[in-house]
């Protein structure tokens, strides 16, 4: 019988003090995984940390990693070895958006009187560097630093946090939606270079979650209820609600135990039926 078998096996989380990426540490270190959470942020990843220590009674460690910094990441690695020994799972969970990279409008009315700047004319390449940046080189360069152990072992499973945005890009966040479909794309292309390695490479694709970056786009703050593009969501949700953290482990879960162990290069969709859904 296939089980678990998760119980003491080490696994990385990036963005791991992050809305989604912390619940995905304590659900693997429910399973009796030793987590390592990664975090910019390094007071939050020690909290993280010391929670699912309280928690779960696993060994745990926080530590502040800038994933686009590949001597921050060997730092990091040497000290989880050192701790905990080779690494056999790594969640790439850090990443983000810009408003440099967002429009100010959805779509162009192609009127004499628009405002340029409101819309793709408006877009600055700084912003979009800088959310390929974090979701998608934030997304290699872990993986070049801690797939070596994996590799090494011959054994390992990578997760990717996607998102709905790569299949069906939104209004707005053109940079975002662009750098998601990319990490999609990098994810079948690891899957297939690692197939023979005895390393799993997979996604996930969370749906509409409320976060700190985006409560303002969906939640109206005079009113506490839904704004227009919030509405939208819903609407567009079969189950006309959004997601939380915890709905996405265990899909987690199933990807980085041997119940999948001849599943590579997938993203799965968490999303409450919003890519099966028309609108009618």
């Amino acid at each position: 019988m296939i089980e678990f078998n998760l119980n003491k096996k080490v696994a990385v989380i990036t963005g791991g003090a992050g809305v989604i990426c912390s619940a995905m540490a304590k659900a693997l270190a429910g399973q009796g995984a030793i987590c390592a959470v990664l975090d910019l942020n390094s007071e939050a990843a020690a909290k993280v940390s010391a929670d699912i220590q309280r928690e779960y009674g696993v060994p745990s460690l926080g530590l502040s990693v800038n994933v686009l910094d590949k001597t921050s990441l060997l730092a990091a690695k040497k000290e989880i070895n050192d701790k905990f020994g080779p690494i056999d799972i790594l969640v790439n969970g850090a990443g983000g958006n810009s408003p440099a990279g967002t429009t100010k409008i959805e779509k162009m009315e192609g009127t004499d009187n628009e405002n340029f700047e409101d819309t793709f004319f408006g877009l600055q390449i700084e912003g979009f560097d800088k959310v390929f940046d974090i979701n998608f080189k934030g997304t290699i360069i872990p993986s070049m630093v801690f797939a070596t152990d994996m590799v090494r072992k011959k054994s390992g499973v990578i997760i990717n946090i996607s998102s709905m945005n790569s299949y069906r890009p939104l209004t707005k966040i053109a940079a975002y939606s662009a750098s998601k479909a990319a990490v999609n794309n990098f994810t079948q292309w690891l899957a297939v270079h690692f197939s023979k390695t005895g390393v799993r490479v997979n996604a996930i694709a969370p749906g509409f979650l409320l976060t700190n970056q985006n409560r303002f786009l969906m939640i109206d703050e005079k009113t506490g209820g839904p704004t227009a593009r919030g509405m939208k969501v819903l609407n567009g949700t079969p189950m006309e609600r959004y997601c939380i953290p915890e709905e996405l482990t265990g899909t987690l879960l199933y990807l980085v135990s041997d119940l999948s162990k001849f599943v590579t290069g997938v993203v799965i969709p968490v999303d409450g039926g919003f890519s099966a859904y028309s609108g009618v």
